[in-house]
């Protein structure tokens, strides 16, 4: 391949001059003709196509290399030669063999002329080879194959001679030389000079350099559109916004560049260098939500790798409830558990590469006690709640935007990192979003900026101040005159009152100059919807259920045929006025100053007492007691249900006994969650209502005195509980005897106090008398019955406790179901009898299945999955020591090191569930410190 006037070959010299990214590797397969001093090879055809292979594989470190024996190879690779093949440029040869073959071989055996070649090798390239035929098929099989697809199709250029050889004549004719349907090109060059070249501009090197840079040209574009199409291809990021995006949107420009910096999506190559959280704060109304919504759609066509994920952060349930909808859009193990903890689940989960590139955007974090509670006395709504700061995923792959009022609360949720305030409009901005409003175009830029400055260059005043020009076809110099004229007086007086709502002082006035009007507008228009909208005011501000709003309107005029269709009317005028935004599934939301001001008008009105009546109704009818299969609508109804009875205005003795039964009904869902006393003080609320207005021994007080009664004993104070069980019994017995089943359930109760006193036979005469009468009433397949049974089964002697722990678990699971807590309650207490029967074995299965099962159905806090975990702990605790000596043949099993970690976890929930001084937590902490205790012997042993 050199020229006689080179020292290089030209594919070393010439090529890299003309094509920067060659590569270049010589191989030798004995092509000499005349060269009679070096000894030959006696490879074939095959063994040199393999060597070539192996020689391409380990220069380029396994990195895909090409040909036909590649494909015919098992070795892997081998076989990657074929994949990243793309081009072949054959150079004189021999497709259809060479009449050369025949006189080379008669040659060949010639001493003198020919040294001594490889005659099989010769033989191959004769016309009529039938191992050429197969090479020349095999080839243009792979050919077709990878035409298949653009990305993989191999190049093929045919070089031929066009001038003799003076002794053979033409060694390869152009019919052999070329590949039907490839392009051939000839090179005026006799076959031992056509590639010899010189320099540069010899055509017959451009030629070949031609082909070789045109390939390179289609390779990049091919490759560029294949990874577009695999990008296109790539399963689309979830996107869980409630908001669809707003066409109105203007300005903000500036701060948008900000958040682009903060959170890293400025420039997506530096997205997953650091973790990055920012926040957006100002006055209410200000726009925070409206930016954050505008940023996560400019995320959305910047980037369709980046999921978003919107959480209202308003109260501790909102958030809860945000993270409950992430678990079930991403499918998260356990997402349709809706007793599961989400917030730890969803957490992990995003923290992982798994949840890949995402932006949270955490909306109206105004509260910091729900994110980093303290010992001083705060309003939060969130109750006993833990901090929710804990739950907010922090990971390199992550970013998060919070909106809040509260810069505090926005630094500290940025670790440290200043706020972007957002403050009011500019002038542009302000008229620009006017303008897109009112939708007229002879408006005078004079009057828009009046507006605005009157308006205090507010986005949410000024977006309904449009909808009130475009509404009523006025002009915005017509609605100046409004705000001068004669309801100045009207709005003085609603901008004192709103002056004085709390912390919410610093409301600007101009916000109450613009719904003054508006509320005389729709109460003038539309009076359904400003019912519904002073309804609305009284429930938690987000997620109002539809069906709230369908009681009012159903009771307060019956009968209404066309309420639904109305419903939908008026909604869409709240709409419209922008005093509501609607949420999926039916629910709507109320901006927060929207329902300040709407409270303060019905005030004004002396309208509060007969609407929040309205809405302790509709929440009280709807709000179901915390049986297990509640728990979700419980959840989802809590926010309102602690908003209704907020009303100081409720006083009169039938909105008590309504508040009464909603008190009664939340401290039934508190306490299945184990937050008895928060449950307490509810029930003892509603306790006390009903004996002052119903008298000590009506039923309906009588009712509800054993779930406060049950709520004392839960947290341990068997004594005052105990008490208060004998009274109630007492009372039931001589009001409506022993058989009555109001009396079996206190008779039933005061066993389980007494049981957990150390008083078993005491409690199992009550309990077998309670089961007596059960069985004789209600039959033994009935619910009743079967708690009557298991809690007698749990103060019987071993033997007798197994046999009717088991028949307890079979009726239960008919009854009940295979997976309800009371069915798993019944199998855990018959783990307790086996593990005190010495049947380890036996009880360590069970307490597996039921942890596991509880953690799935329960959730991982719920109070029974605390007492199975507990109980598992001991179990193994046990095995560990009973096996100390035999700890050697299984090195692999640390029986008390993982029951350790169970134990600490148990001490650390129930302290934070119960208290430290919790009976179950003292139980499981004397059991973790017997657990730590034989650690500790064994370690000297």
């Amino acid at each position: 391949m050199s020229a006689k006037t080179a020292d290089q070959p030209w594919p070393k010299a010439l090529l890299p001059l003309e094509l920067h990214t060659a590569r270049i590797i010589t191989y030798s397969y004995d092509a000499t003709v005349t060269n009679k001093e070096d000894a030959p090879s006696y490879n074939r055809i095959s063994n040199h196509a393999y060597n070539l292979l192996t020689a391409l594989a380990s220069l380029r470190e396994g990195d895909d290399t090409a040909l036909v024996a590649a494909k015919q190879r098992s070795e892997q690779h081998l076989q990657d030669i074929v994949n990243s093949t793309r081009g072949i440029a054959f150079m004189g040869t021999p497709h259809q063999g060479s009449s050369l073959a025949t006189v080379g071989k008669l040659l060949s055996r010639s001493v003198g002329i020919f040294k001594e070649a490889n005659t099989d090798i010769v033989q191959v390239l004769k016309r009529d080879s039938e191992v050429l035929a197969r090479i020349r098929d095999s080839f243009q099989a792979l050919l077709m194959s990878r035409e298949r697809d653009e990305a993989t199709m191999i190049d093929i250029a045919c070089f031929y001679e066009e001038l003799p050889t003076k002794r053979y004549g033409v060694i390869v004719p152009k019919y052999s030389a070329i590949l039907p349907g490839y392009p051939s090109i000839g090179i005026h060059r006799n076959h031992g000079d056509m590639t010899k070249f010189g320099s540069p501009d010899e055509p017959g090197f451009v030629a070949v350099c031609g082909e070789l840079k045109r390939w390179m040209k289609r390779i990049q574009e091919t490759e560029s559109t294949s990874q577009n199409k695999s990008q296109s291809q790539c399963p689309v990021a979830h996107y869980l916004v409630p908001y669809t995006c707003n066409p109105d949107f203007v300005g903000r420009s500036e701060i948008l560049e900000l958040l682009k910096s903060q959170l890293g999506h400025s420039n997506p190559q530096l997205l997953d260098n650091a973790h990055r959280r920012a926040a957006l704060h100002g006055l209410g109304g200000v726009g925070k939500t409206q930016i954050a919504l505008a940023y996560a759609y400019w995320l959305q066509d910047l980037s369709k790798d980046i999921s978003v994920f919107w959480v209202h952060a308003s109260s501790g349930e909102r958030f809860s409830e945000g993270f409950a909808n992430i678990a079930k859009e991403c499918k998260i193990p356990g997402h349709d558990d809706t007793t599961s903890n989400a917030l730890k689940a969803v957490r992990d989960w995003l923290t992982s590469k798994e949840s890949g590139k995402w932006l949270m955007i955490i909306d109206n974090a105004d509260d910091m006690q729900l994110f980093f509670p303290s010992d001083e006395p705060h309003h939060s709504t969130c109750g006993d709640q833990d901090s929710l700061g804990q739950y907010i995923p922090d990971c390199t792959h992550g970013s998060v935007l919070i909106t809040t009022r509260n810069m505090q609360a926005g630094s500290r949720l940025t670790k440290g990192k200043r706020p972007i305030e957002v403050d009011k409009m500019n002038d542009h901005e302000s008229t620009q979003l006017l303008c897109q409003g009112i939708q007229q175009g002879d408006e005078s830029l004079k009057d828009l900026l009046q507006l605005s400055s009157r308006l205090e260059f507010l986005p949410l005043a000024l977006v309904q101040a449009a909808a009130f020009i475009q509404e009523n076809s006025i002009t915005v110099a017509e609605y100046l005159g409004l705000l001068d004229g004669n309801e100045s007086d009207l709005i003085d007086l609603l901008r004192e009152e709103f002056e004085t709502v709390g912390r919410d002082s610093d409301t600007p006035h101009a916000v109450a100059q613009t719904w003054v009007l508006s509320f005389q507008q729709i109460e003038r228009q539309y009076p359904f919807a400003g019912e519904l909208l002073s309804l609305m005011s009284l429930f938690d501000r987000q997620a109002i259920p539809l069906e709230f709003l369908a009681f009012y309107g159903e009771e307060k005029n019956p009968p209404e045929p066309n309420i639904k269709m109305r419903l939908i009317k008026s909604l869409g005028v709240l709409k419209a006025f922008c005093f509501i935004r609607a949420e999926g599934g039916g629910n709507h939301n109320m901006h927060r100053l929207v329902q300040l001001v709407t409270r303060n008008w019905l005030t004004r009105e002396d309208a509060m007492t007969e609407f929040a009546r309205w809405a302790l109704l509709a929440v009280s009818g709807f709000y179901p007691y915390g049986h297990f299969e509640n728990i979700p609508t419980c959840t989802a109804y809590l926010a309102h249900a602690y908003t209704v009875l907020e009303p100081h205005e409720l006083n009169s003795d039938e909105d008590r006994l309504v508040k009464a039964s909603l008190l009664h009904r939340i401290g039934a869902y508190l306490a299945f969650g184990g937050r008895y006393g928060e449950a307490e003080k509810l029930r003892r609320e509603a306790t006390s209502i009903r004996m002052e207005l119903l008298g000590e021994e009506h039923d309906g007080t009588l009712t509800i005195i054993p779930d406060l009664i049950s709520s004392i004993a839960r947290q341990g104070r068997w004594e005052e509980a105990e008490k208060m069980a004998v009274h109630l019994m007492e009372t039931r017995m001589r009001l409506g005897g022993e058989e009555q089943p109001s009396t079996l359930d206190v008779m039933n109760n005061l066993a389980f106090i007494i049981a957990n006193q150390d008083r078993s036979e005491e409690a199992g005469k009550l309990w077998s008398r309670v089961l007596e009468i059960r069985k004789r009433l209600l039959g033994e397949e009935h619910v009743d019955t079967i708690d009557a049974m298991r809690n007698l089964a749990t103060v019987l002697e071993d033997e007798e406790a197994e046999e009717l722990q088991r028949r307890t678990i079979k009726a239960s699971k008919i009854a009940l179901g295979d997976e309800h807590p009371g069915t798993l309650l019944s199998i855990g207490n018959l783990a307790v009898t086996l593990y005190n029967q010495g049947k380890l074995g036996k009880a360590e299965d069970l307490q597996v299945d039921v942890f596991e099962t509880s953690k799935r159905v329960l959730g991982e806090e719920h109070p029974d999955t605390l007492t199975s975990m507990a109980n598992l702990g001991q179990t193994w605790v046990t095995f560990g020591k009973a096996f100390a000596d035999d700890r050697h043949l299984y090195p692999d099993v640390d029986l008390l090191g993982d029951a350790k970690k169970l134990l600490q976890d148990a001490v650390w929930l129930q302290s934070q569930l119960f208290g430290p001084d919790h009976p179950d937590t003292l139980q499981s902490r004397a059991c973790l410190e017997e657990c730590e205790e034989a650690m500790s012997s064994q370690s000297l042993c």
